[in-house]
């Protein structure tokens, strides 16, 4: 790491909801800092994921789905939280899943900036039954954009993970590093804490449910290997409070539970989890609770 050729750099993950950008950035970096569900549009925040080795630091930042169907506040943060990382950072990979492109990605290709390198990287390979369309797709996609480099990979599965490596490792500023070798993330565990029992409340609730929620950490202390953990889920109505709590509490307790087994995982200690839901009506839409629960 103390080579004058070290390189380190910014490297924005981009692309529409549900192709898979949360899943890369947590395969890349061997731990899971960003949550994932089957549901599109699970990653409101941006979340920076290290990856360093003897040669490079790699700053992985995870972005929100780009969001065109939906225009309250939060989706208005969130696609601008989308843009302002492409303008900040060295390199910009484009996900997009294999044999799939439509006019939500083409509107997303169209806001890529054009004065950096731009890394297509096609997911989902290993869901491809005809393997043999994968060249032809590759092909007609290198004349939509000039890519600095076209890799189709499988995130989930962790194919061609080390030749995307390999690809976007020339293209980092020769720079020291920005972080300690064995950081993984600069979002702090109050944040991380949050963002576990929001994935929870994504893959164990309704459709709908989700995204009308968020979670809100009112108390966390840190007592010898013990984490002591308060939050507070927000809902907008008092029926979806009733679903979230679930009958005689039990849905409440499985999310509770899942979320924190989760942190003891990430954080490697023990942790006393507490939580409860509150109705607050048009949260979604008040810039003074959005600026509370972290979104810019």
């Amino acid at each position: 790491m103390d080579s004058p050729h070290f390189r380190t750099g910014y490297v924005a993950i981009v692309g529409r909801p549900n192709v898979g950008k949360s899943t890369l950035l947590n395969h890349l970096i061997q731990q899971k800092i960003s949550i994932t569900s089957k549901k599109a549009q699970t990653t409101r925040h941006r979340i920076n994921g290290i990856l360093t080795d003897e040669q490079s630091q790699f700053i992985f930042v995870d972005t929100p789905g780009f969001q065109t169907r939906y225009s309250n506040q939060l989706n208005h943060m969130m696609n601008r939280t989308v843009i302002q990382s492409m303008r900040e950072v060295d390199i910009v990979l484009f996900v997009i899943e294999a044999i799939r492109f439509d006019e939500r990605d083409e509107k997303i290709l169209e806001l890529v900036p054009i004065d950096r390198p731009v890394i297509l990287v096609i997911n989902k390979i290993d869901q491809l039954e005809n393997k043999t369309q994968l060249l032809p797709f590759m092909e007609s996609m290198a004349k939509k954009f000039s890519f600095a480099g076209i890799v189709p990979v499988s995130a989930a599965k962790e194919v061609q993970l080390t030749e995307l490596i390999d690809v976007v490792r020339p293209y980092l500023p020769e720079s020291p590093p920005l972080f300690d070798k064995d950081e993984i993330s600069d979002r702090s565990e109050r944040f991380l804490a949050a963002e576990m029992i929001r994935e929870k409340l994504f893959r164990l609730m309704g459709e709908e449910i989700p995204y009308s929620t968020s979670v809100l950490i009112d108390q966390f202390t840190v007592e010898g290997n013990l984490r002591r953990i308060f939050a507070c889920i927000l809902v907008e109505k008092a029926s979806q409070k009733a679903i979230v709590i679930g009958k005689n509490g039990e849905k409440i307790k499985i999310v509770a539970t899942q979320a924190r087994k989760d942190m003891e995982k990430l954080f490697g200690s023990k942790v006393y989890l507490e939580v409860w839901v509150k109705v607050k009506s048009g949260w979604a839409d008040d810039v003074s609770t959005l600026k509370n629960l972290g979104y810019e």
